[in-house]
């Protein structure tokens, strides 16, 4: 459907305002009846030009799997545990390849340097809370050097990424455990991907409102290949949000450097992008490179206290290292047909972002309350900056 208005925004299919307001009406009515939270495209904000696949998830890339265990124990502890498997196979024996880029690099992602030196994940990815990623890294260790045909291996690389949630959660209590993050390895399907206050986006904030989990994915049409580009996010950065260009966070009174220096958009992301597409780490870490550009459009300035990182990988065969291979054979793509997976990565970062938001609910912990945001009041700035 062709865009309307705004950068990004896809209206209702109906004709004229009467058919936009009645469509808006049903759908708000039908969500608070169910007390279903929207994504981003019932609002009618889609950015870009490339259609999702049909869950809008990292998922939608063939074999990838997502788990997630929500921790929540007494009035506390409000964190958890977010898992990637690149595919359905042992990881340390198929690797995949893989590349980091650091947007700014105020975060602790244990496991970067051995994939900057050799290009691929031989690990399922973690995403948990900042004083948590060490206990979750040891216990993935546990679990991978416990599965067949790892019976000799004296060497690992768990990858683990992490977001600091410690407004919501009593995060000096270390609060994860190997139990939690086996049953978020164990229990990872593919197929639809919970969104919002879940996982390791249990306890974030983003933009001052609830922020969390979010996942969104393009599929490039048959002439540019066909390939699948998925991402997902753990939310908790600042800033002024945009949501599709509206000045979403100026309109609501909530933003960075409102009162000049006293809120300054700190925070962290962390970015996985997974793509069926047959990329080396070199244009892996161009695709990751540009997920960034997809954080920018939400308003965020990467700034000093905010940890941004992406983590992207290829699940296709032709480029699908063996742990005990003396050669590699591959078959990749050239630098010349990695333009549309740039745009891919841009907007599905972008509405991953929207998503985590908006799907998030509000949380009470630690002795704080993060609302969610309000959707009524962000239809009414949607409405406002949509063009006429």
């Amino acid at each position: 459907m062709p865009a309307i208005g705004l950068p990004g925004w896809r209206g209702p299919r109906h004709s004229g305002a009467v058919g936009l307001l009645a469509c808006a009406a049903a759908l708000a009515q039908a969500q608070a009846g169910s007390g279903e939270r929207p994504r981003a495209r019932d609002l009618g904000v889609a950015p870009g030009v490339f259609a999702p696949g049909p869950n809008n998830a990292i998922t939608d890339v063939a074999g990838v799997r997502v788990g997630q265990v929500t921790i929540d124990r007494g009035d506390r502890i409000r964190t958890g545990v977010t898992a990637i498997l690149p595919h359905p196979g042992n990881t340390y024996l198929s690797r995949v390849p893989a590349a980091i880029y650091v947007g700014n690099a105020f975060g602790k992602l244990v496991g970067a340097t051995q994939v900057k030196e050799l290009g691929e994940i031989e690990t399922p990815i973690l995403l948990t809370c900042t004083l948590c990623v060490w206990k979750a890294a040891d216990a993935m260790a546990d679990w991978m050097l416990a599965q067949p045909g790892m019976e000799r291996v004296r060497s690992l690389n768990p990858v683990v990424g992490e977001t600091n949630d410690g407004t919501l959660n009593d995060i000096r209590s270390r609060p994860v455990t190997a139990d939690d993050v086996r049953r978020a390895l164990e229990g990872a399907s593919d197929g639809p991907v919970e969104e919002g206050s879940v996982g390791a986006g249990r306890g974030t904030v983003a933009f001052g409102w609830k922020g969390g989990i979010g996942t969104s994915s393009r599929r490039l049409p048959a002439s540019l290949g066909g390939y699948t580009l998925g991402v997902l996010v753990q939310s908790n950065y600042g800033g002024a949000l945009q949501i599709g260009g509206a000045p979403v966070g100026k309109e609501l009174g909530q933003y960075a450097y409102k009162n000049e220096t006293s809120e300054r958009g700190d925070g962290s992301v962390m970015i996985v992008v997974a793509t069926d597409a047959p990329l080396s780490d070199r244009n892996l870490e161009r695709v990751a490179a540009r997920a960034m550009l997809g954080i920018g459009r939400t308003g965020s300035s990467a700034s000093n206290g905010s940890g941004d990182f992406v983590i992207a990988f290829s699940t296709a065969e032709e480029v699908r290292r063996a742990w005990d291979a003396q050669r590699f054979t591959t078959t990749e793509l050239s630098n010349e047909q990695a333009s549309a997976l740039f745009e891919a990565a841009i907007e599905a970062t972008e509405e991953a972002v929207y998503n985590s938001i908006l799907k998030a609910t509000t949380v009470t912990g630690n002795g704080r309350t993060v609302q969610a945001i309000d959707v009524a009041k962000v239809r009414e700035v949607l409405a406002k900056y949509r063009p006429k």
